[in-house]
């Protein structure tokens, strides 16, 4: 396995190609979770992720004869990034294999650093067996986690935090293929033995507890989650020994948290940080310590405008920031007006009404309305719906 002096070197030779990305604290989840909280903010790397760390790594250790005959990569996006410009900076023609449904300001960026692309399969996995297939045209392959160079420029990230946070008590690390985790929680254990490694994977996604669960490594029937930049089927098999070695523990959050955070991180932090990148701070709150420096990794921001709204809409209904409710009036005049005013009386600003005489099936006596108002939270919600009780009228939520 890696030795501290190997992620040393690895720190040396990113000097000049990879950002200097400090510990932002963070006064909202320190408060949530009654420990001192740190982000690693790796979103705002160059390529918008931590990849190009380990890329750059591999790439710049091959021979010169390796370099002449170009490498190739399988990724979801973010990999890709790394690769491609590596291959920019170190003069190393590439090729990727991404995920036909990859993120269209993934694909775009990896163009733009000169990488050849080929858009295959519906998941990682079926573009990482394409990759494979066409590794034997003589390109050196990249591998995005399941490689020893890959890990090592990794695990530079865990020397930066440890500079300067020495006595951090917790990292928690997003958990997809293990490269990430691996390089850190070596790198980490290496300078500090006492420091506790915590990965975080999505429910819908969570190989490496799957493996870990059966002492041996294993696939995953199917993978389902919004955070695509972690959702491998199986993860890697050096990353595998790594975990078993260096990895304290593995949580998971679902989808819904990964919302609910990616709106926190808007609103407070003003930090746009993809899927994946949310599951280490989603993972905060399954943390039962407390009163301990805790440095969540935020691993990457490439995420499309598209993507951002529909997080955004998503986070504010399960923090129950909006209020979606139906409800019957009587087909006469001066109903909306009533609810209207109830609503203005507590304050609830009314985003959308959808008044319609043919979906109530009494629709000769009553019309359906549905309302959608955004609130402060839980106890507005009660507020607003207990007045609307006390007014005669009898609602539905909808949320």
């Amino acid at each position: 396995m890696l030795r501290l002096e190997d992620f040393v070197e690895a720190r040396a030779r990113l000097q000049g190609v990879i950002s200097k990305t400090e510990l932002i604290h963070s006064p909202i989840f320190s408060e949530e979770t009654g420990n001192e909280i740190f982000i690693k903010p790796e979103n705002l790397q160059l390529t918008g992720s931590f990849k190009i760390r380990g890329a750059y790594n591999k790439m710049a250790k091959l021979s010169q004869e390796e370099k002449e005959k170009g490498v190739i990569a399988s990724s979801a996006g973010n990999h890709a990034q790394g690769v491609a410009l590596a291959g920019k900076m170190l003069g190393i023609q590439t090729l990727i294999v991404m995920p036909k449904h990859t993120p269209l300001i993934k694909v775009e960026a990896s163009r733009s650093y000169g990488a050849k692309l080929v858009l295959y399969g519906e998941d990682y996995d079926q573009a990482y067996k394409k990759a494979l297939s066409l590794k034997e045209k003589g390109y050196n392959f990249v591998h995005p986690f399941d490689d020893q160079d890959v890990i090592e420029g990794q695990g530079t990230i865990a020397l930066e935090v440890l500079e300067e946070l020495a006595d951090a008590d917790i990292i928690m690390v997003p958990l997809g293929g293990g490269g990430l985790i691996s390089g850190i929680a070596a790198a980490a254990k290496l300078k500090n033995p006492q420091i506790k490694i915590i990965g975080v994977e999505a429910e819908g996604a969570a190989s490496a507890s799957y493996s870990l669960a059966r002492k041996r490594l294993e696939e995953l029937p199917r993978v389902h989650t919004i955070a695509d930049g972690a959702a491998v089927k199986r993860i890697g098999e050096i990353p595998f020994a790594y975990i078993q070695k260096y990895v304290d523990e593995i949580v998971t959050v679902s989808d819904y948290e990964l919302m609910e955070e990616f709106l926190i991180l808007v609103e407070k932090h003003k930090i746009i940080a993809e899927n994946a990148a949310i599951l280490s701070i989603a993972g905060l709150k399954k943390i039962k310590e407390k009163n301990k420096k805790i440095v969540s990794i935020l691993s990457g921001g490439n995420i499309d405008v598209l993507t951002i709204s529909s997080m955004i809409n998503k986070g504010l209904v399960s923090r129950e920031r909006i209020l979606k409710f139906s409800l019957g009036l009587p087909d006469k005049p001066g109903q909306l007006v009533n609810i209207s005013q109830i609503l203005a009386a507590q304050n609830a600003n009314v985003i959308k009404l959808d008044h319609n005489q043919f979906k109530n099936l009494n629709r000769f006596h009553h019309v359906e309305l549905q309302v959608t108002v955004e609130t402060n939270g839980e106890e507005h919600i009660s507020s607003i719906i207990e007045a609307l009780y006390k007014a005669g009228y009898q609602i539905k939520r909808l949320n």
